[in-house]
C-alpha cells in the first residue's frame, strides 16, 4: 500500500458537474450539500452541478463551492478507505479542506470562514482591477525579475505561487500582470496564461482583507491536526492548535510554496499522493516535481473505487 498523503485543490478546479456522481452515490455527500446550503444560505447543489461557469469563476462562489466538492470526495473516500493518510496539505483555498479533514475544524465553522475569506477576497479589489497569470516555461527566478521591473505601489505584481519547476503563478494589478505576460511571452518557449480567477490572490494587495481575517478566524477554536498538515505559507512548519490562525493569516498574502510541500512529503516517507478533488490539478504538477510519487485521486464514483482498491490492496500497485 505505501505511505500515502492527501491532498486538495484550490481555485481553478472548479466546473460545473462537479461532485455530482459522488452526490448520487452517498448518502453523507447529499446530507453535506443540503447541511452547507444551510450554513451558507445557498443552493450548492445548483451552484457545483449547473454552474454556469461564469459563476462559479467568481472567487465568492468558487471557494465555497471548491470547499464544499472536496469535503464530500473526502467524505466518500473515508468511507471506503480504512488506512489514514501519514500527512495532508491543501493549494491555497484546499488548505482548508486539509484543516476539517485533519479534525482541526469543524464543518461548519470551516463553512462559515471560508465563506467570510471568500468574501473579503471578493471585496479587497473590484472585478476586473486584479488578475492572475500561470508563466510556464521560465524558472522561479526569471519571473521573479520580470515583475520586480514592472511592480510599483499602484501597479503591483509579484510572484504568488511556486506549483513546479517551470510553472509560476504571478498576481497583481491587470495592467501590471498584462505587461509580465507581454514580457514572458517574447521568450522562447515560454507560454503566459490568464487565470480564471476574479481576485489577485497571495499578494500584498490583500493585507487589508488579510487583516479583516484575522478578525474571523480568531472566532474559530482551532484544534491539533491528525494526521498533520503542511501549511502553504511555511512548509518548514506544521500546523497546530497554536499556530494556524497565524499560519492562515500569513496565506492570504504569502507566496504558494507547493514545490516545497511535494518535497516536504518526500522527507517525510510519502511515496503515495491522493488527490481529493475535481479534475487532477495537482496530480499533473505533482509530476512534475516528482515522478516517483505514485498517484491517485478521488473526484467521482469510478476514481473513487480505483483508490480504495489501490490503498486497501485489493489490486496491484500501479501509478493511474
Amino acid at each position: 500500500m505505501g505511505r500515502f498523503a492527501l491532498v486538495f485543490p484550490g481555485q481553478g478546479s472548479q466546473h460545473p458537474g462537479m461532485g455530482q456522481d459522488l452526490y448520487r452515490g452517498h448518502q453523507s455527500v447529499r446530507d453535506l450539500f443540503a447541511e452547507a446550503g444551510n450554513v451558507l444560505g445557498t443552493d450548492m447543489v445548483s451552484l457545483c452541478f449547473t454552474g454556469p461557469q461564469e459563476l462559479l469563476d467568481l472567487t465568492v462562489n468558487t471557494q465555497i463551492a471548491v470547499l464544499t466538492v472536496e469535503i464530500a470526495a473526502w467524505r466518500a473516500f473515508s468511507e471506503r478507505v480504512a488506512v489514514k493518510p501519514l500527512v495532508m496539505a491543501g493549494h491555497s483555498l484546499g488548505e482548508y479542506t486539509a484543516l476539517h479533514a485533519a479534525g482541526a475544524v469543524g464543518l461548519r465553522d470551516c463553512l462559515s470562514v471560508v465563506h467570510r475569506r471568500a468574501q473579503l477576497h471578493q471585496e479587497a479589489v473590484p472585478v476586473g482591477e486584479g488578475a492572475m497569470a500561470a508563466i510556464l516555461g521560465l524558472p522561479r527566478e526569471e519571473v521573479e525579475a520580470l515583475c520586480r521591473e514592472r511592480d510599483a505601489e499602484d501597479h503591483a505584481v509579484a510572484v504568488s505561487i511556486e506549483n513546479a519547476p517551470g510553472q509560476i503563478v504571478i498576481s497583481g494589478h491587470t495592467g501590471a500582470v498584462s505587461e509580465v505576460i507581454e514580457a514572458a511571452g517574447t521568450r522562447e518557449g515560454v507560454r503566459a496564461v490568464l487565470l480564471p480567477i476574479s481576485v489577485p490572490c497571495h499578494c500584498r494587495l490583500l493585507r487589508g482583507a488579510a487583516e479583516r481575517f484575522a478578525t474571523a478566524l480568531g472566532e474559530i477554536a482551532f484544534g491539533d491536526c491528525e494526521p498533520p498538515v503542511i501549511p502553504n505559507c511555511d512548509p518548514l512548519q506544521l500546523h497546530s492548535r497554536e499556530r494556524t490562525q497565524e499560519l492562515l493569516v500569513r496565506q492570504i498574502t504569502s507566496p504558494v510554496r507547493w514545490r516545497e510541500t511535494i518535497a516536504r512529503m518526500a522527507e517525510m516517507g510519502v511515496d503515495t499522493i491522493v488527490e481529493i478533488g475535481p479534475k487532477r490539478i495537482l496530480s499533473g504538477l505533482i509530476r512534475r516535481i516528482d515522478r516517483r510519487f505514485r498517484l491517485l485521486n478521488v473526484e467521482d464514483e469510478a476514481s473513487l473505487e480505483m483508490t480504495a482498491a489501490a490503498l486497501n490492496g485489493d489490486v496491484p500497485e500501479k501509478n493511474c
